[in-house]
């Protein structure tokens, strides 16, 4: 579990594939802040865009580990088979503040920024969300974006999804990577995770008892 704080900004340095067609997925090596690693152990899961990926080598002198992401997650996510850079956050401890909210690492969709404008001193992220996700998203609500903890401050259903608009103070620009946002980028979306279990808990049949598992 995370919380959609992010704790670093690192980098994609190297792609590497794991086969010879698509079936197969990439080993990513990454190199993370000075210390970054410090307290992190072999098989940890840090999060990176908000898809939670684990830690098969670690490299605390080089700043660098790697983790190799399968065809399904590279399906279903965006920006994670390229150089560059990615938020970063540590597996959520039971002692930790929860300063976000509370987020599984499970990307639920991809969306299209629309416009990422300054706005005063702080910075307007807008974004196309596509039209499955849209039941999930409410005026100051909550929406994990590349695994930053973000409120929704408005929101519009169109034809081709739903419209959301997001502040993001001058703080979250310069300690995430979306700041390098712009129109047209693709970002990683995850829901509230609340929101799923209402919504099962609205379409079960009160007629039908529920069942122990076995």
């Amino acid at each position: 579990m995370f919380t959609g704080i992010i704790t670093g900004v690192g980098r994609i340095v190297a792609v590497h594939d794991l086969g010879s067609s698509s079936s197969y997925g990439k080993r990513l090596t990454l190199q993370t802040p000075a210390g970054y690693l410090d307290d992190v152990g072999l098989g940890d899961s840090i999060a990176l865009n908000g898809a939670c990926m684990t830690a098969t080598t670690l490299d605390a002198v080089q700043n660098q580990f790697t983790i190799d992401i399968s065809a399904e997650s590279l399906a279903k996510t965006t920006g994670l088979d390229q150089l560059g850079p990615v938020n970063l956050e540590k597996a959520l401890r039971a002692h930790d503040r929860l300063g976000g909210h509370i987020v599984s690492g499970h990307v639920d969709g991809i969306g299209s920024v629309s416009q990422f404008t300054q706005v005063g001193e702080s910075w307007l992220l807008q974004i196309l969300a596509p039209r499955s996700l849209a039941k999930y998203l409410a005026y100051k609500g909550s929406i994990t974006v590349n695994g930053v903890s973000l409120t929704v401050n408005q929101i519009e259903d169109t034809a081709d999804g739903c419209e959301m608009d997001i502040n993001l103070i001058p703080h979250t620009v310069d300690n995430t990577a979306l700041g390098q946002l712009k129109a047209g980028s693709h970002v990683n979306l995850e829901i509230d995770l609340i929101a799923r279990y209402v919504e099962r808990m609205l379409q079960a049949d009160p007629q039908q008892p529920l069942k122990a598992p076995l």
